[in-house]
C-alpha cells in the first residue's frame, strides 16, 4: 500500500513537471529543447551550481556541459556570475525568464500547499512536516549512493 501511494504522488508530481516542461519547450526561436529544459531543472535544483559542479553531476564533460549552459545563456535562461571566493569560477544563476516560464508549476504547488493547511488540523499539518523531511532525508541518502 505504501509503495503504490509513493508511486501515486511520484506519478503525479511528474506528469506536472513534464506539463511544465512541455510548456517551456515551443517550436520558436529561442525555445528550449527537452534536454536544455532538463539542464535549466537540473541547474534549479542543484542551486547555482559552477559548471563543474553540473558536469560532474550529470556525469558529462566539462566541454558538454560548457556548450549546454552557453545555449541556456544564449537563450536567456540562465546567467554566469563571477564566484566572490574565486573569481576565476563561475556559478550557474537562473534568469528571469526561467521564472516566467515555470512559475505556473510552482503556483500549483503552492495552491497544493493552501489546500492542505486549510483542511488540515495544525497537528495533522506538523505530522505532515515530520513525515516529508524523512521522506527527503531518505531521498537524499538514497541519492548519495
Amino acid at each position: 500500500m505504501l509503495k503504490e501511494r509513493v508511486e501515486k504522488i511520484y506519478d503525479t508530481f511528474m506528469l506536472e513537471f513534464f506539463r511544465g516542461i512541455f510548456s517551456m519547450v515551443k517550436e520558436r526561436e529561442g525555445s528550449l529543447s527537452a534536454m536544455e529544459a532538463f539542464s535549466v531543472e537540473v541547474i534549479h535544483s542543484l542551486g547555482e551550481p559552477t559548471i563543474g559542479q553540473f558536469a560532474e553531476f550529470l556525469n558529462i564533460s566539462q566541454s558538454n556541459a560548457t556548450y549546454k549552459v552557453n545555449s541556456l545563456i544564449r537563450k536567456g535562461y540562465i546567467i554566469k556570475e563571477n564566484s566572490e571566493t574565486d573569481r576565476r569560477e563561475y556559478h550557474l544563476k537562473l534568469a528571469e525568464k526561467y521564472y516566467q516560464y515555470t512559475n505556473p508549476m510552482r503556483e500549483s504547488i503552492g495552491k497544493l500547499c493552501n489546500r492542505l493547511e486549510s483542511t488540515l488540523s495544525s497537528a495533522q499539518l506538523a505530522n505532515m512536516e515530520t513525515l516529508l523531511q524523512t521522506i527527503e532525508d531518505n531521498l537524499e541518502s538514497i541519492a548519495a549512493q
